[in-house]
């Protein structure tokens, strides 16, 4: 039976609509004024001035909010732009945010900046100019990330829906151990005695001490792929992370830790954590992978993702796992099921 030429001429005309309803609602960021992709300038106190620290939006969800807390400290958003491959699709909706002294934000010379007590504030204050609340804010940290997630939750969890602590242990101590009695010893032991004489030294602005790391190191623990073959997101964020902020909280480099955040621990508050929580380890990380599952027994509301095939940068090296144990996590906490 032949259709009509009205009916066909319709169903062309809705196949050939080029969004959705729902995509529309997705993409409408409701920006008042000049459009800015979802960039936003946000104004942020602190004990010895104000500053504006740079967040970007991306999509339109009521229920899901995501903040992207990047690693370093001092590192940028860049490398969480893999996200854009993954939470589009599930309509989530999720901020980029370089904090204070990060690349795209202010970048203050006071070194009373840097402590986490004021970070977690100036996360508070991004928050509340985000309009993130408990129906909807979801906390996503990576590495320093984590530890800042870590004690947002522990002050503010009241503002939460959902915990997500990716490849960062919950003691600094332990950390350091990690490194140092395990990682250590996979090592090329020529290699090693060479980056110990310079850490002995603390000549750490000699080009091999980055090389020596680069090849020993950081292919095998951070960023799981050759390294001509890293993520160009991921290189942006190594090329734009402020260094002196970086130096003074971490140490020179990833391999353990000696800065500010050097004696920071909070094993034995972790139970004091009841909104869903979910931790993220990795076979190959620096953050031993068993203390990251002891963890998500630890808190009240507890669940593990194991990346077997990846490493700090999970997000990259291991997306097969990764993605679908996050995006699994959201959507359970926002079904209730969590």
């Amino acid at each position: 039976m032949k259709k009509p030429a009205s009916l066909l001429l319709a169903i062309l005309c809705l196949a050939c609509q080029p969004q959705t309803e729902k995509s529309n609602t997705y993409y409408n960021l409701q920006e008042a004024g000049i459009k800015s992709g979802g960039v936003r300038m946000i104004p942020i106190k602190t004990p010895t001035g104000d500053f504006k620290v740079w967040t970007k939006r991306v999509g339109n969800n009521p229920r899901i909010k995501i903040l992207l807390l990047h690693g370093g400290p001092a590192s940028t958003h860049e490398y969480f732009e893999s996200c854009d491959s993954f939470f589009p699709q599930e309509g989530f909706e999720y901020y980029y945010y370089d904090q204070l002294g990060s690349y795209y934000s202010d970048q203050p010379m006071d070194s009373s900046l840097w402590t986490t007590e004021r970070f977690v504030e100036e996360v508070e204050q991004v928050r509340q100019a985000l309009n993130l609340d408990s129906t909807n804010f979801y906390l996503l940290g990576n590495s320093w990330g984590g530890i800042l997630a870590m004690e947002y939750a522990l002050k503010y969890q009241k503002n939460l829906k959902g915990l997500i602590i990716s490849n960062m242990m919950a003691s600094s101590p332990d950390y350091g151990k990690y490194a140092d009695e395990v990682l250590a010893k996979q090592m090329d032991p020529k290699a090693l005695a060479e980056i110990r004489a310079i850490e002995a030294k603390k000549d750490f602005a000699n080009p091999r001490y980055a090389e020596l790391l680069m090849a020993n190191y950081y292919v095998h623990h951070i960023c799981r792929l050759p390294l001509d073959q890293w993520p160009e997101p991921v290189n942006r964020a190594f090329k734009h992370t402020n260094s002196t902020v970086y130096t003074l909280m971490q140490g020179p480099s990833e391999f353990g830790i000696s800065g500010r955040l050097e004696k920071w621990d909070r094993k034995a508050d972790l139970k004091n954590i009841a909104v869903p929580t979910l931790t993220i380890g990795a076979q190959h990380d620096t953050m031993d992978p068993k203390h990251m599952e002891w963890m998500s027994t630890q808190v009240q509301k507890g669940s593990y993702l194991y990346c077997p095939n990846g490493s700090h940068l999970s997000m990259w090296d291991d997306q097969e796992n990764y993605f679908p144990g996050v995006i699994r996590f959201i959507k359970e906490v926002d079904s209730g099921k969590n």
